[in-house]
């Protein structure tokens, strides 16, 4: 499997030469240029504060009317021109076809082109054959959760009084982000110490005694049997249980140092939920014996007692996880495979199913269909694409990407913020600079996957003219040459982005 990248997303590309270290600009910034970028395609304008700075939790201030407007951030892209022409079947046809049959890419390519605008499909080559997506599947996670719980919602991480006098149960919400305090790996995450200062402020003069964990929220494995077995110890992967602290890594400051060195490789956890307790067990004050910390079930809020107590199941404290708008951002921007099947489960919860790899599985099938999508294209195992029995379409992937940036379902548009642009960011960093694929430079932004014989990439692109196009190429039976194979892909995405195609 590709390693996951640091949490870099887009910037504008500087004029020549680039300096040495990229940085992107705030994430509202990006959200709101790429939000432009993909709207302009149909006519549509996104006014700040708008729908960004709603699901970011801001809010018009008293003295909203009488401030100038805010200037508009800079696009991430160069803009959409809606007038561009459309290339035609025949263009495309004749750009592809050559590069689709490259030796790297192996016998089984399956590809499909098409303008986000109208939808029309320009280009098809095995456009309906369900491949294995690897990390592409990300962004039928993103489309499916933003679409499931919007992109406002956060992710609540409760502490409830317990059945014993001074127990506190810690019930897990699935935030995979979770901190203990300001050193956490996410920045801007819910954090422990602050549920901890709320327990301890309301439980009064009662001394905290016992932590308990209840991680219930999430059944079933905490694997997916479809992972290569080197998933779970290889640092990319976790076991996924509704509460954990940062994202399951050991030791989240040693992380953050090495996480550009190490593409996002760390060391995880065993058992996340229980150590998730027993660092809230520590912030409570607690040791020895005494912070021990078992599994169980928060009980029912019994409402409140005759002493003026906290009464068992009374709720403590409660702190909420960055809006769903940022986790997909970060899920894609550093392709992280444990908020991925997170997010997974989120859609499941939504939709009143299990929160488990299948009932994740079988959320996102249905979510997809909801909107439109052809859902028979589409069979997942998990929502990370670690497993190698997913099986998604290239044409699904271009109709998602389409149904995303056309306009007609703006809380879509967020999953197009965390996207690597070619030869600037991400996966897509050091890709994009040779003569042959140059082109697709600053104007490709994809989402990529890597498993071992599996490379896939699907995005947006703009054409010579200034057309948007949606890509998808998807190859699941790769030779051992993985720098040709990415090049080869490239060039695809390359041509598209160097031709008129008409």
């Amino acid at each position: 499997m590709s390693p996951p990248v640091p949490p870099i997303g887009a910037a504008p590309l500087p004029p020549s030469p680039p300096p040495p270290r990229r940085r992107r600009p705030p994430l509202i910034a990006v959200l709101a240029g790429v939000l432009v970028l993909a709207l302009a395609v149909v006519g549509l304008a996104v006014v700040r504060p708008g729908p960004v700075a709603g699901w970011l939790g801001g809010g018009d201030s008293p003295t909203a009317a009488a401030q100038s407007p805010e200037p508009a951030p800079p696009a991430v892209l160069a803009g959409a021109d809606g007038n561009a022409p459309l290339p035609t079947p025949e263009g495309v046809r004749a750009a592809l076809e050559p590069l689709v049959r490259a030796a790297a890419l192996g016998d089984r390519v399956n590809v499909s082109v098409a303008d986000v605008a109208t939808g029309q499909a320009l280009y098809g080559s095995g456009q309906d054959s369900p491949t294995v997506p690897a990390s592409v599947t990300k962004l039928a996670t993103g489309v499916a959760v933003l679409a499931a719980r919007g992109p406002a919602y956060r992710i609540p991480t409760r502490a409830v009084a317990g059945a014993a006098p001074g127990e506190v149960v810690l019930v897990g919400g699935g935030d995979p982000t979770l901190a203990v305090d300001k050193n956490g790996f996410y920045p801007g995450a819910a954090r422990l110490d602050d549920l901890a200062a709320q327990v301890r402020k309301a439980l009064g003069g009662t001394a905290p005694t016992k932590v308990t964990v209840d991680s219930s929220l999430f059944s079933g494995p905490v694997y997916e049997p479809g992972w290569d077995s080197d998933i779970p110890t290889g640092g990319f992967g976790a076991a996924i249980t509704a509460l954990m602290t940062d994202g399951a890594r050991r030791d989240a400051a040693e992380a953050r140092r090495t996480e550009e060195a190490m593409n996002h490789a760390a060391e995880r956890v065993p058992q996340p939920d229980l150590t998730a307790g027993r660092q809230f067990a520590k912030l409570l004050g607690l040791s020895g014996a005494a912070a021990e910390v078992k599994r169980g079930t928060a009980p029912a809020d019994t409402g409140a007692t005759a002493t003026g107590t906290p009464a068992p199941g009374s709720e403590l404290g409660k702190v909420q996880s960055l809006p769903m708008v940022r986790l997909v951002d970060i899920m894609i921007s550093d392709s992280d495979n444990v908020i991925a099947e997170a997010m997974a489960r989120q859609v499941a919860l939504a939709k009143g199913k299990p929160g488990s790899f299948a009932g994740g599985a079988a959320a996102t099938d249905q979510v997809l269909g909801e909107l439109g999508l052809p859902a028979d294209e589409i069979s997942l195992a998990d929502g990370s694409g670690l497993s190698r029995t997913n099986r998604i379409s290239p044409s699904l992937l271009t109709d998602l990407i389409t149904l995303a940036g056309n306009g007609s379902h703006p809380d879509l548009a967020a999953i197009f913020g965390g996207l690597p642009v070619g030869g600037w960011s991400g996966t897509l960093d050091e890709r994009y600079q040779a003569a042959a694929t140059k082109a697709g430079a600053g104007v490709v932004r994809a989402k990529t996957g890597t498993l071992s014989g599996v490379n896939a990439i699907a995005g947006l692109v703009s054409t010579a003219d200034g057309r948007l196009l949606t890509f998808a190429v998807l190859t699941d039976r790769t030779p051992d040459t993985l720098d040709e194979t990415r090049q080869a892909l490239d060039r695809i995405s390359s041509a598209l982005a160097g031709c008129g195609c008409r």
